[in-house]
């Protein structure tokens, strides 16, 4: 089976503020360069040039931004790379740019709702993670190749979910840190995932 590497984009100023992004297009803070830059050279170590390898991001600033800075830190041509809208983050519509102690108070049935079942919720003019879920296992099912993907937090939660079998509402509480990077295990053993 292929290796995959997945990498969270780099802090941005509304993940500082705990604010959801979604598919609004925020720029990575001064951290989250950093970040990018030092998943780069981790990434070196594990995988070295990268050569064989498929490098894919979400289209979003953020992500592509952080793209560059791994392939940089990598000593690799930083624009040489796809961008695949299957891996754009969930999207919270009505609720993006808004902060989670902020929606308890002004929509508490939508956040209970979402909390007890995250994968059938559909904020307002959003998408909800069953969706993003949906488009996320999609792209998994078809790689083929060594893969380095730069993708957003939800994605990853979904694809954790889905490879661990974890019941739904575990899923919106998994910790996605940015200055790590996951390793996905589809098949064998060590099915699941590996941090590194």
């Amino acid at each position: 089976m292929p290796r995959i590497f997945f990498i969270r984009h780099g802090e941005t100023d509304w993940n500082r503020a705990g604010r959801l992004q979604g598919s609004t297009d925020i720029a990575l803070n001064a951290l989250g360069r950093t970040q990018a830059g030092r998943n780069g050279e981790r990434l070196r170590e594990l995988i070295g040039d990268g050569a064989g390898y498929r490098f894919i991001a979400s289209p979003l600033s953020r992500t592509v931004e952080t793209m560059r800075r791994v392939r940089t830190a990598m000593g690799l041509a930083p624009d040489v790379f796809d961008r695949e809208p299957a891996l754009v983050e969930v999207g919270f519509g009505a609720w993006e740019g808004e902060r989670w102690v902020d929606l308890r108070r002004s929509s508490p049935d939508g956040v209970a709702a979402y909390l007890a079942s995250p994968l059938d919720f559909v904020p307002p003019n959003g998408e909800g993670y069953g969706g993003a879920r949906d488009r996320a296992l999609a792209w998994l099912a078809d790689v083929r190749c060594d893969t380095v993907c730069v993708s957003h937090g939800g994605i990853n939660r979904v694809l954790r979910g889905a490879l661990l079998r974890l019941p739904a509402p575990e899923i919106v509480h998994l910790k996605v840190p940015q200055d790590r990077i996951m390793e996905i295990c589809r098949d064998g053993p060590h099915r699941g995932v590996i941090w590194h």
